[in-house]
């Protein structure tokens, strides 16, 4: 059987790279059976289908908004998976992702196993920032439990004390963190290349009490 292990997410917002580094973990730390795909998927949507055509058994590790409390693990598996994913989007990745899953049954190769290893985000809105400690704390625990399925397929893995190599080193946690700059020299709240640009009027709380900037976009064709 072809195995997939994808992470799913975007690193620069937060909790939001929970898939991402998951799979740094695992390609760092475990080796698998020639079988067995480890891959960072990111955000890339319907370039991801032909991945997901070719296995027979797929384990999608992301952040979910189950609507539980923050860094709570939960997994979900097969039909269920895509409502889980469409029902409280968090990006536009994942509704990129359901249109593979959608794209893979229209075509006729679909995953004859499903799972999702999903976590509760506790902090999206921090652009640059890392995962926050409950949800980094949920990697291992999120590795072990889709180890604990592959099990049922006869997968096993091993584990080493010696980091192998990335696909892509830039994805580093340590060295993102590491690299991050201070808040007073970055924006946080998004680019500041677009904020800045006109494109974006942001003006103060008005007195109705709103509780936070409001922000207007002129649809000008500036980016």
């Amino acid at each position: 059987m072809n195995i997939l292990l994808l992470g799913i997410g975007n690193v620069l917002w937060a909790d939001e790279g929970f898939g991402v580094r998951v799979i740094e973990r695992l390609q760092k730390y475990y080796r698998f059976p020639d079988n067995v795909k480890v891959i960072d998927g990111g955000t890339q949507g319907v370039y991801l289908v032909e991945h997901v055509q070719a296995a027979d058994v797929l384990v999608v590790f992301d952040a979910v908004d189950y609507g539980l409390p923050p860094a709570t693990l939960k997994r979900i598996a097969n039909d269920d998976v895509p409502n889980f994913l469409g029902a409280r989007k968090m990006s536009l990745h994942q509704t990129g992702f359901q249109e593979v899953l959608a794209m893979a049954q229209m075509l006729g190769q679909y995953p004859e196993h499903l799972l999702l290893v999903g976590v509760q985000p506790e902090e999206l809105d921090d652009y640059g920032g890392s995962l926050r400690p409950s949800v980094k704390a949920q990697i291992q625990p999120a590795i072990d439990m889709a180890l604990c399925y592959l099990q049922s397929f006869g997968i096993s893995a091993e584990k080493t004390d010696t980091a192998g190599d990335l696909t892509d080193p830039v994805l580093n946690m340590q060295r993102y963190e590491q690299e991050r700059p201070a808040a007073d020299e970055a924006c946080r709240i998004g680019d500041e290349r677009i904020l800045q640009s006109g494109v974006f009027a942001v003006r103060p709380p008005q007195a109705t009490g709103q509780s936070s900037l409001q922000v207007d976009v002129d649809y000008r064709g500036k980016y």
